[in-house]
């Protein structure tokens, strides 16, 4: 039972351990920008072709 309690704390710690992460990240900006991404790839060929040119 008292594995029960370990595994318990520990997944707990981790828990909290990437909620830290993830409000870090979010406050420093890493996921404004959710248009761009989706954009870049549609243009990524078009740039290939102006640079051999």
């Amino acid at each position: 039972m008292s594995v029960i309690y370990l595994l318990l704390s520990i997944s707990i710690i981790v828990a909290l351990v990437f909620l830290a992460v993830f409000i870090y990240a979010v406050k420093k900006g890493q996921y404004d920008d959710t248009y761009t991404p989706s954009v870049r790839m549609l243009f990524d060929d078009e740039l290939v072709k102006t640079k051999k040119k």
